[in-house]
């Protein structure tokens, strides 16, 4: 989760630009989602069959991609992210794109828990870097974006996690099959998962209360 202030110029500028592709990048994950769906007989159905996974998995794996400059932001200073936190989250999405998702649709494919991922990730992703648009565009924060962004993150993640470790889960077998240590390294992966969410939950329910003080003494 990135934690952007509002630089100047050229800096400010850039990070406007890249939080707003990015927005209407996820915007269009999570439209299709939902017109997928829509066409197919609901969510259930159209992850059941595929069309989702047909979809979508191509976009959403590059989208996902470039994410990758969220650890570069962090990692020289453009933005003041924690450099694990955000590494830990980008990596997590990279192994479900390219390491699962891409490799592994034999078991990806027709699972209910691809669909709720992409949508659990995506109105996360819309509501995040929309909130910065308007934060580094300096014309203030409508309030149910601000509410959205510090308040959803309580359904969405456990919803994005469980359907994660799902689809790590399933494809175990598979990777077993390939190379047993690619097993083995998804087992390791799955118990990184209590700390992670952990980790994620800790920090934006810090981030949470930041924000509740500040408006709290700004009505005083």
């Amino acid at each position: 989760m990135s934690t952007q202030s509002r630089p100047s110029s050229a800096k400010s500028n850039y990070l406007l630009a890249y939080n707003f592709v990015s927005a209407a990048l996820w915007l269009t994950v999570l439209g299709r989602v939902v017109l997928i769906s829509k066409d197919n007989g609901g969510p259930v159905k159209a992850a059941e069959t595929g069309k989702v996974y047909q979809g979508l998995e191509s976009f959403t794996r590059l989208v996902q991609t470039g994410a990758l400059l969220e650890v570069v932001h962090s990692l020289v200073g453009i933005v003041r992210a924690p450099i694990f936190t955000t590494l830990t989250q980008v990596a997590s999405r990279i192994l479900l794109t390219w390491g699962v998702g891409y490799n592994f649709p034999q078991t990806t494919a027709n699972s209910p828990a691809y669909s709720s991922m992409l949508l659990a990730w995506s109105v996360t992703e819309v509501v995040r870097y929309s909130y910065f648009v308007f934060v580094l565009g300096g014309v203030g924060v409508p309030g149910v974006l601000s509410w959205m962004r510090y308040n959803t993150f309580f359904l969405l993640y456990p919803i994005g996690i469980s359907s994660e470790c799902w689809l790590i889960y399933k494809a175990i077998a598979p990777a077993s099959e390939w190379n047993p240590l690619f097993g083995y390294a998804f087992w390791g992966v799955l118990a990184t998962y209590v700390p992670g969410a952990y980790m994620l939950y800790t920090y934006m329910m810090s981030q949470r209360r930041r924000v509740m003080r500040g408006k709290g003494k700004a009505k005083q």
